[in-house]
């Protein structure tokens, strides 16, 4: 017979990861299927100066640090996979990937994660990869030398405005109100950089060029004034999409479909559980995801005790 998980976790991000941490630590069976390169929105943080104990750090390097400890404690990670069925109701649940491969666990936490939220705006899509950019980290050595936009408001728009100045010449960061949504330092850290520069209560309406990204159209809020301005890539920081589609007629979804837990990480479903930023809550930040995904590792092991 094919072994049964006590818990399968879906999603390698810090959710995931930590709650296979504990999970595993606490000498269950635990199994992580990630369907991306393991870390989440970690991987694509050049740099992470709040974590406690942590002073500074790369985001890739705590991701591996998170996965090389739960593997030390016995989890089982399978990464790069493709999930096409879950089968979530029963005492056993069952997940089955794009392969034919069949996992079964007594209990499961789901901690998919998020992705870029798009500006759906004419040229996103053509320019994709071609001038317009989700990751700062992933792609910023590409601009080295060049102009560049920064689209947000929010603390990863500003951060990574910042980590962008390493390698572009000049920064222009366009966001939709007058005031910022960051924390004081992170907009403090932003103004004081003399290579970023602002554009305030707007938004961007288009993006062209040939082969490659060239321009912008740019509209003034307050006046619906548009105007042109050249470009040679754009960094898109306006929040993120929670993974849950797959989950839409299993799960319990509110209206901007994060998956509604209780205090105890629990989903309406018996013994499945949910943790880190595809859950409804305010903050999104790796310190969150990790308390999120102890909090799931613990339920789940009172639930398989009970």
């Amino acid at each position: 017979m094919d072994e049964i998980f006590d818990t399968i976790i879906i999603g390698g991000g810090a959710a995931g990861l930590t709650a296979g941490i504990y999970s595993s630590r606490a000498k269950l069976s635990t199994l992580i299927l990630n369907e991306g390169a393991v870390g989440g929105q970690m991987v694509l943080t050049e740099e992470i100066a709040n974590y406690p104990g942590v002073p500074v750090t790369k985001g890739y390097m705590l991701a591996n640090s998170m996965k090389q400890q739960a593997k030390s404690f016995g989890c089982k990670i399978k990464s790069n996979i493709k999930i096409t069925e879950y089968s979530l109701e029963g005492d056993v649940k069952k997940v089955t990937l794009e392969d034919g491969r069949t996992f079964s666990g007594r209990s499961v936490i789901l901690a998919p994660g998020g992705k870029p939220r798009p500006l759906n705006i004419e040229g996103e899509e053509r320019f994709k990869g071609t001038g317009i950019s989700y990751c700062a980290t992933c792609d910023g050595d590409f601009f080295t030398g060049k102009e560049v936009i920064v689209v947000g408001g929010g603390n990863s728009a500003l951060e990574e405005a910042v980590a962008l100045t390493n390698f572009a010449t000049k920064v222009t960061i366009v966001h939709q109100f007058d005031h910022f949504q960051a924390f004081k330092h992170a907009v403090e850290e932003a103004k004081n950089n003399p290579k970023i520069e602002f554009i305030m209560e707007s938004e961007l309406r288009g993006f062209y060029g040939d082969e490659t990204l060239e321009k912008v159209t740019i509209e003034h809020l307050p006046t619906g004034k548009i105007s042109e301005m050249k470009t040679d890539g754009t960094f898109i920081f306006v929040g993120y999409q929670p993974n849950t589609k797959a989950f839409e007629s299993i799960i319990e979804l509110n209206e901007r479909n994060e998956f509604v837990v209780d205090s105890e990480m629990k989903t309406n479903l018996k013994g499945v559980f949910a943790a880190g930023d595809c859950v409804a809550k305010k903050y999104r930040q790796v310190t969150t995801a990790v308390a999120d995904g102890t909090i799931a590792a613990l339920s789940a092991a009172e639930y398989l005790r009970n």
